[in-house]
């Protein structure tokens, strides 16, 4: 079984996320290309990798056999998306962040499985305690 306190392959994704939300910020403040723009239209893009990184290390903390920790690593996953999810295959700078992309995608799915499919800490399956 389990223990979701220490369940290395979200931990792994999530440092993996933070890792990679913490070059792209320092490439936007650095200039150096290809960096994420400066602003989006909904939001400043720094703040919210801000965002995204302080979900990821506070559910690395809690750790994933918490509720809160869990619910944390599942929206530090859906603000990685933000950044690094599909849209990314139709931006013109693809051929230059698909490393950043693919990696992060790999992370989010990682985290997405684990949270819904691998067994909780009191060993039901989490997909059986959610439909419940």
């Amino acid at each position: 079984m389990t223990d979701f306190h220490t369940d290395r392959p979200v931990s792994a994704a999530l440092a993996a996320l933070v890792l990679l939300q913490l070059v792209m910020l320092g490439a936007l403040y650095a200039g150096v290309p290809p960096h994420p723009p400066q602003a989006t239209p909904v939001f400043g893009i720094a703040p919210f990798l801000g965002a995204a990184v302080a979900a990821c290390a506070a559910s690395l903390v809690l750790g994933t056999g918490t509720r809160a920790g869990r619910g944390l690593a599942g929206l530090a996953a859906l603000m990685a998306l933000a950044s690094f999810g599909p849209q990314k295959y139709l931006d013109a700078q693809f051929p230059l962040i698909w490393p950043a992309v693919i990696a992060a995608q790999i992370s989010v799915l990682t985290i997405g499985y684990r949270l819904v499919r691998a067994p909780a800490p009191d060993g039901r399956a989490n997909a059986a305690r959610l439909a419940a």
